[in-house]
């Protein structure tokens, strides 16, 4: 077991609640080679991750056109490392809510044979790679249009996907992004709260809210109103360029101008403070769903990011690390790493 890092800011932070550091695992590795991927977390200490996008026979691929060999030779190594899978960094929900030509390129696909075929892929991930949760999304609204009237229908499909996890033992993990129907932290309470099953939890990701031109006090507004639903946080921030024009879509033009968590515009400080007195809610919550506690993963696209994932080499993910460590510090939020004590227990010492 990793030990605790304390904060060393004083005494109390010693009985301050833990979390549980995580990444996605391509954003470390230039060429998406599993073992760079997994060597890169493993030196920054970490012990749980989220794969996306990997390269394990010679061809980058997602984590859903993986085959079972290729799967096999990712669980074998990711046991080699010392790695636990936080969730499975599906595409889930990133497809049209409706069958409407809107401009866009994404895809449209019935949603009976989507629950069939997609979400039942996703499954198979998480059962080969022993993970407890699926990352998902809640689906493109037509492009241009509120995203209110369409929380009813995404909703009831939302509801069908967490069923269908739950047979499975899984939890479904859905996590705020722009030009989805949740899109801010008000429509994902909303969402969770018309779907009303335990094991969908919400996920946060700060940069996705500020990305959308929100400044770090609505960022941390946005925050407050999807906690009572919230499973855990991904950690990007983002520096708003005043220069661009805000059109109500976050373009690829956008998605160049993610920092390290202590620089940007998402206002963490004030979002880990405020995570800091709820904590320990949400960790029983998380435990009692089968799940070691809450976790904060890295996804930083300190390097560039788009719309299905994001990179920022092993030098920008050690950066964004550490600047995470230091901010969770200076707030007094303790963290688990790796160890000596932990290397000598993996060796039988």
């Amino acid at each position: 077991m990793a030990k605790t890092r304390t904060s060393p800011v004083n005494a109390e932070s010693r009985e301050a609640p833990c979390v549980i550091l995580s990444a996605f695992s391509d954003e470390a590795a230039n060429s998406k080679s599993v073992i760079e991927q997994f060597a890169v977390l493993a030196a920054l200490g970490l012990e749980y991750y989220s794969p996306r996008f990997l390269n394990v026979s010679g061809e980058v691929k997602n984590i859903m056109k993986l085959d079972k060999n290729e799967l096999k030779t990712v669980r074998k190594l990711q046991d080699e490392y010392g790695l636990k899978v936080t969730s499975i960094g599906s595409p889930i929900g990133k497809v049209k809510l409706l069958d409407i030509d809107d401009g866009s390129h994404n895809r449209y696909v019935p949603f009976d044979k989507y629950l069939k075929e997609d979400v039942a892929i996703a499954i198979e991930r998480a059962q080969a790679l022993d993970g407890k949760m699926i990352r998902g999304f809640s689906f493109y609204h037509p492009r241009g249009t509120d995203p209110w009237p369409h929380v009813p229908r995404a909703a009831e499909q939302l509801s069908a996907i967490a069923d269908k996890l739950a047979k499975a033992g899984l939890v479904f993990a859905l996590e705020v992004e722009a030009n989805l129907i949740g899109q801010n932290g008000r429509l994902m309470a909303e969402l969770a709260r018309r779907v009303n099953r335990p094991n969908l939890v919400c996920i946060f990701d700060g940069g996705n809210i500020s990305s959308q031109n929100i400044d770090a006090v609505h960022c941390v507004e946005e925050f407050q109103a999807m906690r009572k639903y919230l499973g855990y946080l991904h950690i990007k921030d983002y520096k708003i360029d005043q220069k661009l024009e805000w059109t109500g879509v976050v373009d690829e033009e956008r998605l160049k101008n993610f920092v390290p968590a202590d620089r940007g515009d998402s206002g963490h400080e004030a979002i880990f403070r405020d995570l800091r007195e709820h904590l320990p809610q949400i960790d029983r919550k998380m435990k009692k769903l089968g799940l070691p506690g809450v976790f904060l993963e890295l996804e930083p696209h300190v390097k560039g990011g788009g719309q299905f994932g994001g990179f920022s080499g092993p030098d920008g993910l050690g950066v964004a690390c550490r600047s995470l460590c230091s901010l969770l510090d200076y707030t007094q939020i303790n963290y688990r790493l790796r160890t000596f004590d932990h290397i000598r227990a993996a060796r039988g010492f």
